[in-house]
């Protein structure tokens, strides 16, 4: 069949559909070409270490078994002067022993507890904000009691991006590999972010961090109020901060491996379910810019895999239409492998071909789902 008869035989929906197609390729293969490719590419600038005081804030929640395998990993940061500071907020179990007998061995650690009040419902942003009013120092930096910094050198690299203009650092917060399905969901859609807010902020343009591994000036914090205007949801102590203080020049991020933690994985599709509802409840409050960014992303993605199947099966175009594609794919799956190997990522390559285009419609169910559970869930 000659090109002329193609022509003919492709009505004006198979037209509209392969325009599509090819709108939503272009996009897609654009942002790994020219803004997710900038992750990989990072080369940290070489400055002097500086070796100022910081604090570690970790906000712990019935978490006696991790506070007793992960803190001491904390509390042995080659790092000459930081003070770790753990609030207990109401936990009901052995956390606050635990931490008793660590401050004996550890003298930089200092640890408060928060009452429990049946009465009063209230997520991790209260006890945030008890450990960075705690704090001794101006740099702090934050993680969670279920992590653990890769290395002895996990503060170091955080700690020295903290100068008198950057004023908060983004870091990775990976995940354990561990068998199943759902650990490669969990560790893909975690990549996939990280790739998306590291790029977004080498390009000028930070938007989110996460709790797991995060640092900032406490003057930052309180000099806007902290959480003043997101208080009352349960998510938000990490991302929507940044979304709403940093800024193309206050912004720097940490990307190699001695600076990464990793943390324990949900286990179960309902725990995690759960954990996604209390994450995409914050993305409705970034700034527009942002959502319109990650929204046109989305719906691209969307649309280049739905087209994609439609025009296979009603158009006389098919061999063009996967030829382009798959060199589309191959652009996204070398792009996605250095990525991989910034941080540190192993054996998402392939499950990414799968992962790619099932997470939106995940995410999007669980996010609709939200509507159907309590909006004020606990933040642990």
């Amino acid at each position: 069949m000659n090109w002329g008869e193609l022509i003919r035989q492709t009505n004006v929906t198979e037209w509209v559909l392969m325009g599509l197609f090819l709108v939503s390729l272009f996009y897609q293969t654009g942002l790994y070409l020219f803004l997710y490719r900038k992750l990989p590419k990072y080369v940290p600038p070489k400055k002097r270490a500086t070796r100022k005081p910081v604090s570690v804030i970790i906000c712990a929640r019935n978490e006696e078994e991790n506070l007793r395998k992960f803190l001491p990993l904390v509390l042995e940061q080659d790092y000459p002067e930081y003070e770790v500071v753990v609030v207990n907020d109401a936990s009901t179990d052995e956390t606050e022993n635990v931490l008793a007998e660590l401050s004996v061995r550890y003298p930089q650690l200092r640890y408060t507890h928060l009452p429990v009040n049946e009465r009063f419902m209230r997520g991790k942003k209260l006890a945030l904000t008890i450990g960075l009013k705690a704090a001794k120092h101006e740099h702090v930096v934050l993680t969670d009691a279920d992590c653990y910094p890769v290395t002895d050198q996990w503060l170091q690299q955080m700690a020295s991006r903290l100068t008198g203009e950057t004023k908060i650092v983004l870091g990775y917060g990976g995940y354990e590999p561990r068998k199943g399905l759902l650990n490669l969901v969990i560790r893909y859609e975690t990549l996939f972010t990280a790739m998306q807010y590291f790029s977004q902020a080498l390009a000028g343009r930070p938007y989110m961090g996460v709790g797991r591994n995060l640092a900032y000036h406490s003057s930052l914090f309180f000099q806007n109020k902290g959480f003043t205007g997101h208080y009352h949801l349960a998510s938000g102590d990490d991302d929507l901060f940044v979304n709403r203080h940093a800024t193309g020049r206050n912004c720097a991020v940490v990307t190699n491996r001695e600076a990464h933690t990793r943390s324990l994985p949900e286990t179960t599709l309902r725990g995690w379910i759960h954990q996604k509802q209390r994450h995409l409840s914050a993305g409705s409050h970034y700034r527009r810019d942002t959502r319109i960014r990650l929204g046109i992303e989305l719906a691209t993605r969307i649309m280049l895999y739905s087209t994609l199947v439609i025009t296979c099966i009603i158009s006389p175009w098919i061999y063009l239409i996967l030829g382009l594609f798959l060199l589309g794919s191959v652009t996204r799956l070398t792009v996605l492998k250095m990525a991989m190997r910034s941080l540190d990522e192993k054996y998402l390559l392939l499950p990414s071909l799968l992962l790619d285009p099932a997470l939106p419609l995940v995410l999007g169910i669980i996010w609709f789902s939200r509507i159907f559970v309590n909006k004020y869930q606990p933040w642990n």
